[in-house]
């Protein structure tokens, strides 16, 4: 199974302060054991809100806001794609992220049904 895997944003993630030289190299340390255990697919930071823009959709168009965003513990610092036999095997190595205190990560399972598959769901459930 596919895993996204949100690691949210931070005061100072938002504010674009970088990581210290030794929380850099735990934290590359650690996504090298994720390739290594061929885990991590891909996985990137993402630069503050201030960067961005929400685009919110309604019956009469589309409205654009520019960032950055207030609530930064709705915010995304960064991003990877895991593949992973379970949900528990995701949250075990989620754990052992080497992110500081007051750091969550989310994990989402990939929606991965084929049309037909959602056709067979559909029908069951009916």
């Amino acid at each position: 199974m596919r895993i996204m895997v949100f690691v949210k944003a931070t005061k100072e993630s938002e504010a674009g302060l970088l990581p210290t030289r030794q929380d850099w190299e735990s934290m590359d340390k650690f996504n090298e054991e994720l390739l290594q255990a061929g885990i991590s697919l891909v996985g990137e930071g993402l630069l503050p809100s201030s960067s961005g823009a929400r685009v919110r959709f309604s019956g009469q168009g589309a409205e654009v806001t520019d960032g950055p965003f207030a609530e930064t513990r709705e915010l995304i610092a960064g991003y990877s794609i895991w593949h992973v036999s379970s949900m528990a095997e995701a949250i075990a190595w989620a754990k052992r992220c080497p992110l500081g205190p007051g750091s969550e990560i989310e994990l989402r399972p990939i929606f991965c049904y084929s049309p037909e598959q959602v056709s067979q769901i559909e029908s069951q459930s009916v």
